[in-house]
């Protein structure tokens, strides 16, 4: 309390208060209770400015330098190559542009395939745990086993399974049950498509078994009930209630399985190396292998750069689309 003027009254002393006191000492206080969310955030997004934004904006810039072997102790004395490096990743006739093409679509084939059997187990296995019985809770703990195991100990495991000569998976094909008249190779050739999709696959549908799971949670447990005494089998109440009420929960879970498997490195790296089987290069390892094994990484950061507005614009397209059909649904 200040006092701005005295009077004297009947012998006493009042003061008088400023009407502007109150208010004036409490702003400070006010501002700094304001700021103190952001100044709690200020040490993550420094972070992630340090940690994404920079890379990304360097490897742009780096996008457009001839920057090769030559130039690595002082990369910023490289040449500028203007849109050179972009010409020659999309000129599909060439030799770079060709192999960066069949990369591309390998992932695209990987992807679809990968996403599409995710989502179908996981859906499928999420909607057999909403019964009960007896083991429930041990079986949706091993359920989630391979996504709580770290990737490079998982994929690991999975290159040993595969080794022709003493692997488990041709101990059992061959050995065993006798479906193949010799070892095949799993991490060479041709097969290593379908080793890379299993081990995807693998690591992949128990993060949609968790999402589903979720969802599901959130679904009144009464439709089913007035479902079933209407006549309404298991598959159309399936149809009818569960994949319509799951529509917004699927939207999310496909986009981050899209972008997760589409930019998948660690993976193909672990188990086939630094150079992946033609029918398995995938392309965040070509990209890399066009940086690190060939030494031009002016090529290779515009090849990620492309992949960059690749994505970009598929999740643009895909939160557009969604949107508005979940705006014609609500109509």
């Amino acid at each position: 309390m200040t006092t701005t003027a005295i009077e004297k009254t009947g012998g006493r002393t009042v003061p008088q208060r400023d009407p502007g006191a109150e208010h004036g000492p409490r702003r400070p206080g006010r501002l700094r209770a304001l700021g103190l969310p952001y100044l709690l955030l200020l040490p993550a997004l420094v972070l992630e400015i340090l940690v994404h934004l920079v890379p990304m904006l360097i490897g742009i810039v780096m996008s457009f330098k001839e920057l090769t072997q030559f130039f690595i102790r002082d990369w910023g004395t490289a040449p500028w190559a203007g849109l050179d490096n972009y010409a020659v990743s999309v000129d599909f006739d060439a030799p770079v542009g060709e192999a960066l093409l069949k990369s591309f679509l390998t992932t695209c084939l990987f992807t679809l395939l990968s996403v599409g059997l995710c989502w179908l187990i996981g859906t499928a296995a999420a909607v057999f745990m909403q019964e009960t019985f007896r083991g429930r809770g041990l079986l949706r703990t091993l359920f989630l086993v391979p996504y709580a195991l770290p990737v490079y100990a998982a994929v690991i495991t999975w290159a040993f399974m595969f080794q022709r000569d003493n692997g488990l998976i041709n101990h059992v094909l061959h050995d065993q049950l006798g479906l193949t008249d010799s070892p095949p190779f799993w991490l060479i050739g041709e097969n290593s498509f379908i080793t890379l999709l299993v081990v995807s696959v693998w690591k992949g549908w128990p993060f949609a078994f968790l999402i589903m799971m979720a969802g599901l949670q959130n679904i009144p447990r009464e439709i089913y009930e007035a479902a079933a005494l209407d006549g309404a089998g298991v598959w159309q109440q399936i149809r009818r209630i569960t994949l319509p009420s799951l529509r917004p929960v699927n939207q999310v879970l496909v986009l981050v399985l899209f972008l997760w498997t589409f930019n998948d490195f660690n993976t193909p790296f672990v188990l086939f190396g630094r150079a992946a089987p033609e029918s398995a290069d995938l392309i965040s390892l070509h990209i890399y292998q066009s940086s690190f094994q060939t030494w031009n990484f002016g090529t290779g950061s515009a090849m990620s750069v492309l992949l960059l507005l690749f994505l970009l614009v598929v999740t643009g397209l895909y939160l557009t689309l969604t949107s508005r059909g979940r705006k014609s649904a609500d109509a």
